[in-house]
């Protein structure tokens, strides 16, 4: 039976096809070298001659004394940019949708959108010339101001403020499209009846588009925590100097050196499985938290 509606809706599983295969290889077929992580790895004797080690570079890891300080320079950045940069793009989102003038509107977005088409490290090279001590325009400011010029990238107190504020302006307005979409779905008659009602603006906001949008942000907020810890690698490591390191160090860079400039490829390879687990661990945990709060869950 189930092989006869396949038949009968057989183009519709061709053009799925090229989806799945996809997915088959670069998503499936890669969690097999996952096992070098057990192993002590060794590319001549490939994955399964590799000596079977178990838990013992996670331990290493774990037993490690840079691992409290890694794991905290990563939390601190993930949780400042989880609580700074999820409600950014929702405000953004609401107050462009209330916005009359349709042109202004369509401008307003395409300024906040266009900074997420900016490489990264095009990003972080603005970053190094405006925060330049010398010739840097905020330097130059604070010295019109009768301060002292800071060395921003050369200081360990500046680098997380600068990475999540960076973050904030290159990528909310990419994120607020998806809440304007969401707030485009909202019936209109709702706003109408309130304006006869007498509601303003923001009682409007208040009443009609956050519980409208309500449902996307829960999912976006559970896909932001599943993903918290992987904080962006590339800025990071292209932030990095040799005076912010002790702030600066997160997992992923860690693994980098550890993995490709020193060639400890298993080591590597267990502290991006342990990353994977803590991920997962609380995109499981929040995704049962937000369904049994009766709002929307992923599954």
């Amino acid at each position: 039976m189930r092989f006869t509606r396949i038949l009968r809706a057989w183009q519709l599983y061709v053009l799925l096809l090229p989806s799945l295969v996809y997915i088959a290889v670069f998503k499936y077929w890669p969690m097999y070298g996952v096992q070098i992580a057990f192993r002590n790895y060794n590319p001549v004797d490939g994955f399964l001659g590799s000596p079977w080690v178990g838990l013992r570079h996670f331990i290493r890891f774990v037993n490690s004394f840079q691992f409290g300080q890694i794991l905290a320079n990563t939390l601190w950045i993930a949780v400042l940019g989880l609580l700074i940069a999820f409600p950014v793009p929702i405000i953004l989102a609401l107050l462009v949708n209330q916005l009359q003038s349709e042109k202004f509107k369509k401008f307003t977005q395409t300024v906040l959108y266009s900074p997420a088409f900016i490489s990264t490290v095009v990003v972080v090279g603005i970053i190094f010339v405006l925060l330049s001590p010398r010739a840097g325009l905020v330097n130059n400011a604070i010295h019109l101001l009768g301060g002292q010029p800071i060395f921003f990238m050369g200081s360990p107190d500046w680098f997380r403020p600068v990475y999540v504020i960076s973050d904030v302006w290159q990528n909310a307005g990419f994120s607020m499209v998806v809440y304007l979409a969401a707030l485009a779905g909202i019936d209109p008659a709702l706003h109408d009846a309130a304006k006869v009602d007498g509601a303003s603006k923001f009682q409007r906001i208040r009443h009609i588009d956050l519980p409208g949008i309500m449902p996307v942000i829960t999912v976006l907020f559970i896909l932001a925590l599943g993903n918290l810890l992987n904080v962006g690698f590339e800025k990071a490591l292209l932030m990095q100097t040799s005076l912010n390191l002790p702030v600066s160090e997160i997992i992923q860079t860690y693994v980098y050196h550890q993995g490709l400039q020193q060639a400890q490829f298993s080591y590597s390879a267990a502290i991006g499985l342990f990353n994977s687990i803590l991920n997962l661990a609380l995109l499981l945990t929040f995704n049962s938290v937000a369904r049994r709060a009766n709002q929307a869950s992923l599954w």
